[in-house]
């Protein structure tokens, strides 16, 4: 069970956008006049694609950088994650009522990066239903698809299980999330919690569209359902 983070699980509004453009600022010395798309794609691809449009190359060196510093400015604004962030309605049921099924472990296929992945979740008393050493994340290459296969190649490295296309379900909130799981490997649950309403989501070909997580019943028998088909 793959969860994406941001418009799925919860929502941190403005607050990844400020941090982008305060830390932009400290790596290269000049104001962000510009952020890259950020809906359902990786931090990595959003840094590289940012630096990009400012005409900056994004050297090892500076992306290197560029990460350990947007980990750091996460770190120190976990008060204003827990302020200005929520837990999207029905999160934490559907995450509590799947940790409770024997046979489902939860992570999470997230295009944030680990660190930052774990400061989000943890200001909402959500981490502890997540194996973290099976996530893939927004370091681990710059695309979505790919990180499937690797959250199910470590789910196997650790469960000694074979998991593939048929035991693996990704819920997230936009078509990329979708692309994602068809493109790596999963069946995908969408929910229409983002900015990409029904229709769409559909239209990307998801499995199921969910318009929240509110019915908890619901998504514990979608996720076991579609895995089981």
């Amino acid at each position: 069970m793959l969860w994406d983070i941001d418009h799925t699980l919860v929502s941190v509004r403005q607050l990844s956008g400020e941090i982008y453009g305060e830390v932009f600022r400290e790596v290269t010395g000049h104001p962000l006049e510009r952020l890259a798309d950020m809906a359902g794609r990786t931090d990595r691809a959003i840094m590289a694609d940012t630096l990009r449009l400012h005409g900056l190359e994004p050297t090892a060196e500076i992306m290197a950088r560029f990460a350990r510093m947007l980990a750091e400015a996460f770190s120190v604004r976990q008060e204003d994650i827990r302020a200005r962030g929520r837990v999207l309605p029905g999160a934490r049921a559907a995450l509590r009522a799947l940790a409770d099924q024997s046979d489902v472990i939860q992570s999470v296929l997230t295009g944030n990066m680990k660190e930052i992945a774990l400061y989000k979740l943890a200001a909402f008393e959500l981490a502890p239903f997540m194996d973290f050493d099976i996530g893939s994340y927004g370091l681990d290459d710059a695309e979505r698809p790919p990180l499937v296969k690797l959250a199910q190649q470590r789910a196997a490295r650790k469960y000694g299980e074979t998991f593939d296309a048929a035991t693996t379900v990704l819920i997230g909130d936009t078509p990329n999330d979708v692309r994602a799981g068809h493109e790596g490997g999963s069946r995908v649950v969408a929910v229409a919690t983002g900015a990409s309403d029904e229709a769409a989501l559909r239209a990307a070909g998801a499995e199921l569209v969910l318009p929240d997580l509110t019915d908890t019943d619901a998504v514990v028998q979608v996720v076991l359902t579609i895995s089981d088909s």
